[in-house]
């Protein structure tokens, strides 16, 4: 059977330390000793357990994986619940605009090396797990979407893959741009989206937020992307909502398991 495995992990200098770490295992990984494909995932606890999940609905990965059969791990770390501190672990450059009317204190930057250098060489010690960016993917939704654009501009020889979902990246929305405009994106998949009732309104928002999506879009293919931009018809800000997009962003970004 399918299996949820967890670990801590240091994360200095951050705090809310060590981290909590869930990792997905399918059921063919006791069976076989073949290395596996892997999708590292931001706010982690809300992936697989509806009972640890912030609003007590979990994206139900695991019921998912387990339907297909997928040869695919996922890993997903936890983030800081202490107050605002998640906004600032998931912004990666200067904030832009104030959260509410808090600011933010960006160290995305801190976060995703600690991803990089911290995170990925752990669980490829414990997992077998593909290390090449060829078989490697990173995803996230909201601030962990505006994480997930980031990492794979930033790091696009460790990523090849990349799930944006309901990306925040009008909090650094400058900084990201000249970001991925230097980045190398030959052969990365890339998978962006809204949902209907996230954009919706007479303000302008719509427009705004659509056209946002379709401008990274276009910059990731001028790098040498492929990309997938989607809006889903009904979707809203909410794990409920982003299970839905599991079946689409998946197979877009792992064909080969299909």
């Amino acid at each position: 059977m399918s299996r949820i495995e967890e670990f801590t992990l240091d994360i200095s200098p951050l705090s809310q330390n060590p981290r909590k770490i869930w990792v997905y295992l399918p059921e063919s990984y006791d069976h076989t000793k073949k290395k596996y494909d892997v999708l590292y995932m931001f706010d982690g606890h809300n992936l697989f357990d509806d009972q640890v999940a912030t609003y007590g609905k979990s994206w139900g990965f695991k019921e998912y994986l387990d339907e297909k059969k997928l040869d695919l791990v996922v890993i997903g770390q936890d983030c800081n619940h202490t107050g605002s501190k998640r906004m600032d672990e998931y912004c990666p450059f200067t904030a832009e605009r104030l959260w509410g009317d808090d600011a933010i204190y960006a160290c995305g930057d801190v976060t995703g090396d600690w991803f990089v250098n911290r995170l990925k060489p752990e669980c490829e010690k414990r997992y077998r797990i593909y290390k090449t960016k060829k078989h490697v993917g990173i995803g996230g939704s909201s601030m962990g979407g505006l994480m997930a654009e980031y990492m794979i501009a930033k790091y696009s020889d460790v990523y090849s893959k990349a799930a944006c979902i309901s990306p925040a990246h009008y909090y650094c929305w400058n900084s990201l741009n000249r970001l991925m405009k230097e980045s190398e994106q030959s052969g990365s998949r890339i998978f962006l989206s809204y949902g209907e009732n996230e954009i919706k309104g007479d303000d302008g928002r719509a427009f705004i937020m659509t056209s946002s999506l379709l401008d990274i879009s276009h910059t990731f293919e001028s790098r040498g992307a492929s990309t997938y931009p989607y809006l889903q018809k009904d979707g809203n800000h909410s794990e409920a909502s982003w299970e839905q997009l599991i079946p689409i962003f998946l197979e877009w970004m792992y064909p080969d398991l299909y």
